[in-house]
């Protein structure tokens, strides 16, 4: 079974992903850049680790001392609240460019795990999210690893607890099974919808 460290542990998907992991065998470090959420993260089964994507340093020693041999980036910095969402576009793109960078040269310090990354599988706007998830991607796939394009989440916890969003969607749980089942994929582009 592997080590996995994942980035972004404490979001929606993240927390669903945890039992997941652990149930099949993994062991599992969660990263959050809030001590508030440590206590949550383990109680899901991960060993908590709280550093900020940004402070560079901090997380190549954090993930250089776990030692995975895979790295999932679920990284996102998105409002609770969707009416907001557009005010959040520049810090997004900002955890998909800089925060990526840091994911990427925080696996080189550690050997080279495998790293999986999520984007979305709509199409954006032209701005600097849209820059930003092709950066992403093809940063990844330069390292040989795989991209998950995630449709629009629905489910609980989500943006869209009740209602079923316009496609690509893909209900949260299923995700998660679907994150989980992926980790062995060759490198590439992997669209996650219903």
């Amino acid at each position: 079974m592997s080590k996995i460290f994942l980035a972004g542990a404490s979001g929606v998907i993240g927390q669903r992903l945890i039992p997941l992991l652990v149930e099949a065998g993994h062991t599992v470090a969660g990263m959050t850049r809030s001590a508030s959420k440590a206590e949550k993260l383990a109680s899901l089964g991960a060993q908590p680790v709280v550093v900020d994507v940004f402070d560079r340093d901090a997380l190549i020693a954090a993930v250089s001392e776990f030692g995975p041999d895979i790295i999932l980036n679920e990284l996102t910095d998105l409002p609770d609240d969707v009416d907001k969402i557009a005010e959040f576009g520049d810090l997004n793109a900002r955890i998909r460019t800089e925060g990526n960078q840091n994911v990427i040269a925080a696996a080189r310090a550690a050997g080279s795990p495998k790293i999986l990354a999520q984007t979305v599988a709509w199409e954006l706007p032209d701005g600097p999210d849209a820059v930003a998830v092709k950066q992403l991607e093809t940063s990844v796939l330069a390292e040989g690893g795989v991209v998950l394009s995630y449709g629009q989440f629905y489910g609980a916890g989500t943006y869209n607890p009740d209602a079923v969003p316009a496609e690509p969607r893909v209900q949260i749980d299923q995700a998660a099974r679907r994150t989980v089942e992926l980790l062995d994929a060759p490198s590439g582009i992997v669209t996650i919808t219903d």
